[in-house]
């Protein structure tokens, strides 16, 4: 099989083209450095994205908080992750780097805040 790609790893943006045979890789042609094969290998044999979201927020300034995954998790698991980020729901105040969910999907990584967020200071809090 065939794929073209561009490389991200460095500022050059490389156009690649990619022959490739199940997960193993044939060719990489295009590439200006030896991070534009290590990149095709990974898109090819383990694609891997960080995974970014919102999550309701109660008792906030605002009704949800943006969050990601600590960490890649594989492009195959993305939408069981999703899922358990669409069904959570926290309560402020939260800070920013806070762990708000813990593995979901057995992901291997947490959900962190990428924001803080304070409570309204309502008395319904």
């Amino acid at each position: 099989m065939k794929k073209e790609m561009i490389c991200i790893r460095c500022p050059k943006g490389c156009r690649m083209n990619v022959e490739y045979e199940n997960e193993k890789i044939i060719r990489v042609t295009g590439n200006g450095c030896k991070k534009g094969e290590a990149y095709a290998f990974d898109e090819i044999v383990k694609p891997m994205r960080i995974v970014t979201s919102t999550v309701r927020v109660v008792g906030g300034r605002l009704p949800v908080v943006p969050v990601k995954t600590s960490i890649p998790v594989r492009r195959s698991i993305i939408f069981p992750v999703m899922q358990e980020i669409y069904k959570a729901s926290v309560k402020a105040p939260i800070k920013e780097g806070q762990v708000l969910i813990k593995n979901p999907a057995d992901c291997g990584a947490d959900v962190v805040a990428t924001l803080g967020m304070e409570k309204t200071g309502t008395k319904d809090d």
